[in-house]
């Protein structure tokens, strides 16, 4: 058995890196409420009357996340979208930052039900 008190060090740096992981979820969720669900929906099923008119995936949906890599989402995040010439999404490039973003592509893969 070994004796975990032999090695503080490496159990300070487990420790902080699981708060890094925690602080980075609830970041990501509060980035999701406050740019995102506006749109999306706090399911991030696109269930607004503004998710409804822009048509919104429904991020909850298996067979719609299986359909975006998280490359994809990223770049949408960070740079909008337009369709028809008509913005879609704003770019979120100057509100988050890129680990923000990634932060949030891992929270949207989590509505996955």
């Amino acid at each position: 058995m070994v004796n975990i008190m032999k090695h503080p060090l490496k159990i300070s740096a487990l420790v902080l890196a699981l708060a890094g992981v925690v602080a980075a979820g609830a970041d990501a969720k509060a980035n999701w409420e406050k740019y995102c669900k506006g749109c999306h929906g706090v399911e991030g099923k696109g269930d607004t009357k503004l998710g409804q008119k822009f048509e919104c995936r429904d991020y909850s949906d298996a067979k719609v996340q299986a359909t975006l890599t998280d490359e994809k989402m990223f770049k949408s995040i960070k740079d909008g979208l337009t369709k028809g010439g008509e913005v879609q999404m704003k770019p979120y490039s100057d509100k988050l930052t890129d680990q923000e973003i990634k932060d949030l592509v891992a929270f949207i893969r989590k509505l996955k039900k």
